[in-house]
């Protein structure tokens, strides 16, 4: 069976186990202060397309048939 060569440091340890922790957890949600839809955090808003109080998308408007 094969023997690691060397120690494994703390810090390589602690970063490992800290990235599979944070992949356990949910996303982060916050409302879009333009439109008021639940969003990710640091993500342009996918309903108008707002980031940080600019537009960053374009989206088509849906026309309604009458």
């Amino acid at each position: 069976m094969a023997t690691p060569k060397r120690r494994v440091s703390h810090a390589r340890t602690h970063n490992r186990k800290a990235h599979w922790l944070a992949s356990l957890s949910a996303p982060e949600l916050t409302i879009c202060k333009h439109c008021g839809e639940t969003i990710q955090t640091y993500r342009a808003c996918p309903a108008c397309g707002y980031y940080r109080g600019r537009q960053v998308l374009k989206i088509a408007e849906e026309k309604t048939k009458d």
